[in-house]
């Protein structure tokens, strides 16, 4: 019961924490919440909490802060997600599916989060080498140059402009086409190459350079990709909480200007629909240590197409952020998959 108890004062500090950004004292905590005890009783609970690392003293107050293994116990037992209501859910699904194409999707995704959460909001492409051949599509732009154009089952469209070494009739581009689609259509990117290798030798001699030239470039399109795209919302959020992130918001801006960073922040959100949340020092780059991640992967199975989450100070609101994040997720994933 005492450890019951402990963690019903635990999670009375997080969220008045969050609420005000000041240390929570025994007595508010007394007036603020129904714990049912004394103000004497709390004192000694927050002494324990203290003692085994989940709150500190910023200062020689009385008030108390949570800690990074505060708000992990917090976030692991004490934070369950928050349904959002009709209303929310509504508005979600009427702004998301206005979009036209994926790259709208993207972007409303991104300033949704960035605006329901007021926090920073990133989302990841659907990644290329997960994705499945669509459609490819030659179009002949004259003076012997093609424009490839391969489109994957999540809508992503990637476009090559390709320079033949001899000038492609009609005949010739219709044909290439078609057995392009026949060869690569409804495939696995990693299972493009072993069936188009060989497309080169199926056509007449004289045709088979410009068939080598456009089957290379369909291999670089659909090979392992190190530049995934990622868009960003609402770094402007953070400069409400300037002081919070150890004096200066300067290196958290920094830090998410570099690509790298940003991937691994998304990157341990690998399953569909399944919340990873990071949370100070457990993130590995020295000036995010003041902040927390909340990421989901989203896609049409179990294993992610792509990763999309929120990022802010430590005393974010967890179950409200949590809650926005996977219901966003949820809408990009069926938007993804029905596209």
């Amino acid at each position: 019961m005492a450890d019951d108890r402990r963690l019903e004062v635990l999670r009375a500090i997080v969220e008045d924490f969050v609420a005000t950004r000041e240390p929570v004292g025994s007595k508010a905590l007394v007036d603020r919440h129904s714990l049912g005890v004394s103000s004497a009783t709390v004192r000694n609970d927050m002494a324990v909490l203290e003692e085994e690392g989940y709150i500190a003293a910023p200062h020689t107050s009385a008030g108390r802060v949570p800690t990074d293994k505060g708000y992990r116990l917090f976030v692991d037992r004490l934070a369950p997600v928050k349904p959002l209501s009709s209303a929310e859910r509504r508005a979600i699904s009427v702004f998301l599916d206005d979009a036209v194409d994926l790259d709208d999707v993207m972007q409303r995704t991104v300033r949704l989060l960035a605006q329901i959460t007021h926090q920073v909001a990133l989302v990841q492409y659907p990644s290329l080498t997960r994705s499945t051949v669509r459609h490819v599509e030659l179009v002949s732009l004259g003076n012997a140059r093609l424009l490839l154009v391969l489109i994957t089952d999540t809508g992503r469209v990637e476009q090559r402009v390709v320079e033949m070494a001899s000038p492609c009739d009609d005949e010739f581009v219709g044909v290439l086409r078609q057995t392009l689609n026949s060869a690569a259509g409804g495939l696995k990117f990693a299972d493009v190459a072993t069936r188009v290798a060989d497309l080169p030798g199926t056509f007449p001699e004289a045709q088979r350079t410009n068939v080598g030239i456009i089957v290379a470039t369909l291999l670089e399109t659909v090979i392992e990709r190190t530049d995934e795209r990622i868009l960003m919302s609402g770094t402007a959020n953070l400069t409400r909480f300037g002081a919070e992130f150890n004096g200066s918001v300067l290196p958290v801006l920094e830090a998410l200007e570099e690509h790298v960073v940003l991937l691994n922040l998304l990157g341990k959100a690998t399953a569909t629909d399944a919340l990873t949340v990071t949370i100070g020092h457990e993130n590995q780059v020295e000036s995010l240590t003041s902040t927390s991640m909340v990421a989901v992967g989203y896609g049409g199975s179990d294993d992610a197409l792509a990763q999309l989450g929120v990022m802010g100070p430590t005393y974010m609101d967890y179950p409200g952020t949590m809650a926005a994040v996977q219901a966003v997720g949820r809408y990009v994933g069926r938007i993804v998959a029905e596209s």
